[in-house]
């Protein structure tokens, strides 16, 4: 219940509308009238033993103030993951070759304007990339460690956008019986540097993550042919993201 004046309290209660005419009584029946009037309204619930302070705009900015703030600190800048499994219809070394061949992600990658590997030695490697997305264009310089034909990690390091990025594939055996198959396991963890841009994860999550092993996938089949057909009660796909 909000603070309500006195001559609103009396609006509202007809035999205390009087109490504006005291001026014109006697000084017992006034005393008489107003002490009726208190009775009433300590029975209503509504006497206060200390008057209400009348708010003025700076009291009210001032309570608004905690209300903004509560709501500014809750939104974190929180990062982002997911992670993606599936049996694809090519084998390990032929998806690998695809993950590992940075240079051609232009070609295929969404969003991936430039690709270019700048070092390359025995499990390691360094790329410089362009991703771009609506409505901006993130350039940074990616460590790659390769593990053939079972693991590309990449792990940018300069990043202007992000304050984290690291993406894992992970190849192991298919199914039983089918040898030119494989379990390709994905993540991706990410986090803006700045809460604005946090904003785009969405934006990053639906555009760009998604889409990737599929991306990949079909340039396996560009590179290599047909998959090999699985069984539909064979197959699997899990997806997890937080």
């Amino acid at each position: 219940m909000g603070l309500r004046t006195l001559s609103e309290i009396t609006c509202h209660q007809p035999h205390l509308s009087h109490l504006s005419h005291l001026s014109g009584r006697t000084a017992g029946s006034r005393a008489r009238l107003l002490h009726s009037s208190i009775s009433h309204l300590s029975s209503c619930g509504i006497l206060m033993t200390r008057p209400p302070r009348l708010l003025c705009p700076q009291d009210s900015e001032a309570m608004a103030a905690p209300a903004q703030s509560r709501g500014f600190i809750s939104f974190t800048n929180k990062r982002k993951e997911y992670s993606e499994r599936r049996i694809l219809g090519y084998s390990m070394l032929e998806m690998y070759e695809v993950v590992a061949n940075v240079d051609d992600y232009k070609l295929f990658v969404p969003w991936c304007t430039k690709s270019q590997t700048i070092m390359k030695r025995a499990g390691h490697a360094k790329a410089h990339l362009e991703v771009g997305f609506p409505p901006v264009v993130e350039r940074y310089t990616s460590m790659i460690t390769n593990v053939r034909p079972h693991l590309v990690k990449a792990v940018c390091t300069d990043g202007k956008l992000f304050n984290h990025l690291e993406t894992i594939w992970r190849f192991s055996p298919g199914l039983p019986g089918y040898p030119r198959t494989c379990t390709v396991d994905f993540s991706i963890s990410f986090e803006f540097r700045s809460l604005l841009h946090s904003q785009l994860a969405t934006v990053f999550f639906d555009e760009v993550v998604k889409q990737n092993v599929a991306a990949f996938e079909r340039r396996a089949g560009k590179l290599y042919g047909p998959e090999t057909r699985i069984p539909r009660e064979l197959m699997f796909h899990e997806v997890h993201q937080t």
